[in-house]
């Protein structure tokens, strides 16, 4: 390969984009093979298409009086029922959300390695996968679990997943893709920006990428070939989530929803989590940072938040919608941004700005909410599904993370009939109750032995 191919030569001059071959002659073979390779899944038409935009402006936040509070659906035994037999056909796959780092941890591992197991010790990948391991043994269901990385951490989670055999999961029933990735633009000129020689500016495309990522690697349309008619979708960094939940599942089946959400109750306005409401009529997640200051404090009659729907970003897909929001003129479409981004100069040294000067491009998941036609919105409590990992101290920190998973165990021990012994309102001991054990509160019951008792830390999970 000692000259750029000839037709990615010709395609780069065709976009103005040459520049991209001025190190060629300094690269080695491996450089120049990941640079080929980077540039054949550049759609250069469509950045284009985006670079014509840059100078849009934001969308503002609809008036007071197109917006309104979302209706919520309530869990019912009939539900329940329902979506047990979805689970049990096998209609259901579970999609881990894994593309991030733990930075904020103080590392650059995958977050899913992060131990948070108050006794165990269980890292976030071990404490999903055996819920899905939990929920194919008490169904005797096919569920595939698809795990979504991204160039940063993907070699290392499928590294992980090995070690560990796959937490028990058959190895075949779970696969891991990559999220999509996109080139960052030259502000002024539109051309792609070099992050070093041979190797181009390219960052994740969002968490809307997650779905777009489904469509292009084949897995939608296999997962549809395979019988799967609805995801449930979560992210790695909530230990409490409640994977493919049967009354969530079943309202979403009985309701036909081709986008269900769960919401937790927002306590305190200025809480960083988007808000679900509803915009001419369809379900949409309003950011928080969008949120003017009187529409965040508005108080109903019973002295709650009026915008309280809190989104944990816990979601099911119908798999027809997905298809229908992945391809053609209905794709989700990217929203832009401008931010500094080191590069390389026209002379090809390393630059630092200190104003902006590179558009990004992103897909956000929330896009999707008001495109569909039938949805629902069921809302959960908080201390029962939400406990998102985020910081290293104080909230959203491994320590919040750890007693919520303590006091839920005490609250299920409880309830019972088990004496956990306390201190100050908090248990004295460690407590972990594991998916292997029991993946809700009735089937702890049933499972708990008789005479059980807490004298020191105590982990449930065979």
């Amino acid at each position: 390969m000692g000259e750029p191919p000839p037709n990615l030569a010709a395609r780069l001059r065709a976009h103005g984009q040459q520049h991209l071959l001025a190190d060629w002659a300094a690269l080695d073979v491996n450089a120049r093979e990941r640079l080929v390779e980077q540039l054949a899944g550049v759609d250069f038409a469509e950045l284009e298409r985006l670079f014509r935009r840059r100078n849009e402006p934001h969308a503002a936040l609809p008036s007071r009086e197109r917006i309104a509070p979302v209706p919520m659906e309530p869990r019912t035994t009939a539900a329940i029922a329902v979506g047990e037999a979805a689970i049990r056909r096998g209609e259901v796959a579970a999609l881990l959300v894994a593309g991030g780092q733990a930075t904020r941890l103080g590392t650059d591992r995958p977050k899913g390695v992060y131990p948070v197991g108050p006794v165990s010790g269980a890292s976030l990948f071990q404490i999903h996968a055996e819920k899905v391991l939990a929920l194919r043994r008490r169904y005797s269901a096919n569920i595939p679990f698809l795990v979504m990385t991204s160039p940063a951490t993907h070699d290392e989670t499928i590294e992980f997943f090995t070690k560990n055999r796959f937490f028990g999961l058959p190895p075949d029933s779970v696969t891991f893709f990559q999220q999509g990735t996109m080139p960052a633009l030259d502000l002024a000129t539109g051309r792609l920006l070099m992050e070093a020689p041979g190797r181009l500016c390219l960052s994740p495309n969002g968490h809307g990428g997650t779905l777009t990522a489904l469509a292009d690697s084949g897995l939608l349309a296999k997962l549809k070939a395979n019988g799967i008619r609805h995801l449930f979708y979560f992210q790695v960094d909530n230990p409490l989530v409640r994977v493919a939940d049967p009354a969530f599942v079943g309202r979403h089946v009985e309701t036909s929803s081709e986008v269900s959400s769960k919401v937790v109750a927002k306590t305190d306005p200025a809480e960083k989590v988007g808000v679900l409401g509803l915009v001419d009529g369809r379900c949409s997640i309003l950011e928080y940072s969008d949120l003017p200051h009187a529409m965040a404090n508005e108080r109903a009659t019973d002295g709650g938040l009026v915008f309280r729907a809190g989104s944990p970003a816990i979601h099911l897909f119908s798999l027809e919608f997905l298809e229908r929001i992945t391809s053609g003129p209905t794709r989700l479409d990217f929203h832009l941004a401008k931010k500094k981004v080191n590069c390389l100069d026209d002379a090809g040294k390393p630059f630092a700005p200190t104003v902006e000067n590179a558009l990004k491009f992103e897909l956000f998941i929330f896009d999707a909410l008001p495109l569909a036609d039938r949805w629902l919105v069921m809302e959960v409590r908080r201390e029962d599904e939400f406990a998102p990992l985020k910081n290293a101290t104080g909230a959203d920190s491994p320590a919040t993370v750890r007693k919520l998973l303590i006091d839920r165990a005490a609250r299920w021990l409880e309830s019972a009939g088990v004496q956990v012994p306390r201190a100050n309102g908090e248990s004295k001991f460690p407590l972990e109750i594991g998916p292997r054990f029991a993946l809700d509160e009735s089937e702890f019951r049933i499972k708990l032995p008789n005479g059980f008792a807490i004298n020191g830390p105590t982990l449930l999970n065979t």
